[in-house]
């Protein structure tokens, strides 16, 4: 396995993998699968923000997973802190690609000198909470019933890390 850059040409196995958990899982809060042009938009989007967009491929460059991570809240004062997705085929988890991707995206986080990374997980999802968890984040907060998907009331459960110590932010 190899983490690298997502390029263009991975977009449309993103795309797959993310409507397969819209679909499937209660990773992502919501029915409405997206377009092509949506995730392009998307990637591009990324690119021009200079966020990244990882993926995960194995040796025929098959893309197994994605990561990325982009702004928290839109306003100044969360500039230091960003929300993080990892998405994982369902035939490749469990053999560290989950962890592999969120162990780069850290490592781009700090290069990039932000302070707190967030994840946003379904409260049922044991495994990304403790996966989270061995790598040192811990959970900041949950929202019980907070949303809906496939008729059952979902709990919301925020995961959060410290980079790294800070003297203080910028002004």
């Amino acid at each position: 396995m190899l983490i690298r850059n997502a390029e263009p040409k991975d977009v449309p196995a993103i795309l797959a993998r993310y409507n397969q958990a819209v679909r499937e899982t209660t990773a992502a809060w919501t029915s409405r699968e997206e377009t092509l042009d949506e995730r392009l938009t998307w990637f591009e989007g990324r690119m021009k923000q200079d966020l990244p967009v990882l993926v995960a491929v194995d040796e025929t460059d098959a893309v197994l997973g994605f990561a990325s991570f982009g702004p928290f809240r839109p306003r100044e004062g969360y500039r230091l802190t960003a929300e993080h997705s990892v998405y994982v085929d369902p035939a490749a988890q469990r053999r560290g690609i989950g962890r592999a991707l969120l162990e780069r995206l850290m490592e781009i986080a700090n290069a990039k000198n932000l302070h707190v990374l967030v994840g946003v997980i379904d409260g049922g999802n044991a495994a990304s909470i403790a996966l989270h968890e061995k790598l040192g984040f811990h959970v900041a907060g949950r929202l019980p019933e907070a949303g809906t998907k496939f008729g059952c009331w979902l709990d919301l459960v925020f995961v959060a890390k410290v980079l790294g110590p800070m003297q203080s932010p910028e002004a």
